[in-house]
């Protein structure tokens, strides 16, 4: 199922080091991640990418600012 998104939403993309717009979202069901489809600010290409592949953009006025990164994550199912 295909949903616009109105507005569309301010999107961060970390392995891209990318800001953009998010216009729509592709559910392919219980076992899949959603599909974000993204234009990129700096260029305007759209990428097509997975739930954890995006994070929404800080916002001051709706109080999400931006935090320093974590450095010891440790991922589930990974030696460490």
């Amino acid at each position: 199922m295909f949903t616009q998104l109105n507005p569309s939403l301010p999107l961060y993309i970390p392995s891209k080091n990318e800001s953009a717009l998010a216009h729509g979202v592709i559910d392919y069901g219980p076992e899949q991640h959603l599909m974000w489809v993204c234009f990129l600010n700096s260029n305007g290409e759209c990428w097509t990418l997975p739930n954890p592949e995006v994070r929404i953009e800080w916002n001051a006025t709706l109080g999400r600012m931006p935090k320093k990164p974590v450095d010891n994550v440790v991922n589930v199912g990974q030696k460490n």
